[in-house]
């Protein structure tokens, strides 16, 4: 690890995290390596070993990141709305996350590959993330649907998560893959990422209390 102050440190990890980001927008996860990285940062290519051992390891950074914002998003329409209707609470929900476009994106992606290639620590803290999303959007519910049972909260979040890792892949079809799918007979139907959330969400309350 290098010298200097913590938050040097983290401004440097910030700054490596975000150029990931911002050539993930436009290249996909196999092509991107440390070089490229390098290249979008102040600092030389070989400084970044000092922070993250392995590609996987600055996916799984940017992964924890997005769960984080998102976290953070859902506690502040919480904190931000003393009431809010069902549909409205629904809504809402769904538009944060379809907001999240780099969170469901990574979603879509094999994870085993960034877990196994990250360090103990680094997993910690992404798991971390990732068990704060599950209670932020247990307390999301709870807070709006205070009717739904702790067994019906359960419910709702081990159905919903799952789903969350088709949502990229099933909005965003290459025009390669709709021809494949003209050619093989297959009608398709375009939707927007909230249209997906918010119905799966509708589809899933209306299995418990909400109706």
């Amino acid at each position: 690890m290098p010298k200097g102050s913590s938050e040097l440190t983290n401004a440097r990890k910030e700054e490596i995290v975000s150029a990931c980001a911002k050539l993930y927008e436009t290249m996909s996860f196999k092509d991107i390596t440390i070089k490229e990285i390098g290249k979008e940062t102040s600092f030389t290519r070989t400084s970044i070993y000092n922070y993250f051992e392995t590609k996987e390891e600055i996916f799984l950074a940017l992964f924890q990141k997005e769960y984080e914002l998102w976290v953070e998003g859902l506690n502040a329409l919480i904190d931000e709305n003393d009431r809010l209707d069902k549909d409205g609470a629904v809504s809402l929900f769904s538009r944060l996350l379809a907001d999240r476009k780099v969170l469901l994106k990574l979603l879509s992606m094999n994870h085993y590959y960034m877990e196994e290639n990250s360090k103990p620590e680094n997993l910690t803290s992404f798991k971390k993330a990732y068990g704060a999303s599950l209670d932020a959007v247990r307390r999301y519910f709870s807070t709006f649907f205070p009717e739904m049972e702790d067994e019906d909260l359960t419910r709702f979040i081990y159905a919903f998560f799952p789903f969350m890792f088709g949502i990229y892949p099933y909005t965003s079809v290459t025009e390669k893959q709709k021809k494949a799918m003209e050619n093989a007979g297959i009608k398709f139907k375009t939707h927007s990422v909230y249209e997906i959330i918010y119905n799966c969400v509708k589809k899933l309350l209306q299995g418990g209390n909400e109706k």
